[in-house]
C-alpha cells in the first residue's frame, strides 16, 4: 500500500444576491398622471440687420427760372345770321293831279 496525499484547492468565491422584499407601501399624495404634449424646440436663428450709416453727399444746387409767356387768346363770338325774307306788300296807287292855278302878281 502506498500511502499518496492530495491536495484540493478550495477558492472562496462572494456572491452578492439582492434580497427582494415585496411589501406595500401607503402614500399621502395620490399619484398623478400627466398628459404628454409636444413642446417645440427653440432654435436660434441669425437674422441679417442692416446697418444705417450716415455720410455727407454734395446735392448740386437748382435754380427755377420762370418764364411767362403772352399767348393770345382767341374769342369766339357767335353772330346772328340774318336771313332775308321775302314779303308781299301791296301799295296802293295813287293818281296824281296836277293842277295849274294862276296867281296874280302886283
Amino acid at each position: 500500500i502506498v500511502d499518496t496525499t492530495i491536495q484540493n484547492q478550495v477558492q472562496t468565491v462572494e456572491i452578492v444576491r439582492p434580497k427582494i422584499v415585496q411589501k406595500i407601501v401607503q402614500r399621502k399624495k395620490p399619484i398623478i398622471q400627466d398628459e404628454i404634449r409636444q413642446v417645440p424646440k427653440i432654435m436660434k436663428q441669425y437674422v441679417h440687420v442692416q446697418k444705417i450709416v450716415e455720410r455727407e453727399v454734395q446735392i448740386p444746387q437748382v435754380q427755377i427760372v420762370d418764364k411767362i409767356v403772352e399767348v393770345p387768346v382767341q374769342k369766339q363770338v357767335q353772330v346772328p345770321m340774318i336771313t332775308k325774307v321775302q314779303k308781299e306788300v301791296q301799295i296802293p296807287q295813287v293818281e296824281i293831279l296836277e293842277q295849274d292855278v294862276h296867281v296874280p302878281v302886283q
